[in-house]
């Protein structure tokens, strides 16, 4: 058995063995969800413009409506509709472009910058260990709303890939979006509503 100390963070330190994930050939740890099969079975509608993408409408939602937790001058922060985990957040620029490359250098900085702050707000409120961050570009790259660029940032702690969804078809997620999107909209840095 080894020590993992991490980096530092809060919620790194942990044990592992060569046992933890027994019964996995390749030793990957998945993260099962299966209450995201609603959106997979939605067939993944590919929204062709501004006036039917979420990610588009959203902003022009309140806050609460749309699960905003901070709008910024080019890119704004929502909670994803069907999170992998509790605190799952999206990073978004307002603008409707489909490709990181699309991004200009102003909206590429704040989508960096943004980043790094949901990461800090999201280690004070829910002390993750790690995280994923991830695009997803274009439909054959797995995006969902392939036409809009938005960045995942999903919380991991260990052992939230745990059998529970496998045996029993469920996922628990302990808080509702609505409180979630608060506890994180209130913890964030500055001014929620920066213009």
């Amino acid at each position: 058995m080894q020590e993992n100390t991490g980096a530092g963070y809060p919620g790194d330190a942990g044990a592992t063995d060569d046992f933890e994930l027994a019964g996995v050939p390749d030793a990957f740890q998945r993260l099962w969800t299966p209450h995201r099969m609603a959106y997979i079975k939605g067939g993944q509608h590919q929204f062709k413009n501004e006036n039917d993408c979420p990610f588009c409408v959203g902003p022009g939602r309140t806050d609460e409506e749309a699960l905003i937790v901070y709008r910024g001058k080019t890119c704004y922060v929502v909670l994803n509709l069907f999170p992998y985990n509790p605190g799952h957040l999206l990073v978004c620029p307002y603008r409707h472009v489909p490709d990181y490359t699309d991004l200009t250098v102003e909206e590429t900085a704040e989508f960096a910058e943004i980043t790094q702050t949901a990461m800090r707000v999201l280690r004070k409120v829910a002390n993750p260990g790690g995280f994923n961050l991830g695009m997803n570009q274009g439909v054959v790259g797995g995006a969902g709303i392939a036409a809009h660029l938005h960045q995942h940032i999903v919380p991991r702690w260990g052992g939230d890939g745990n059998f529970f969804p496998i045996i029993a078809q469920t996922k628990a997620i302990t808080q509702t979006l609505d409180e979630v999107r608060q506890q994180v909209a209130e913890a964030w840095p500055g001014e929620t509503d920066a213009e």
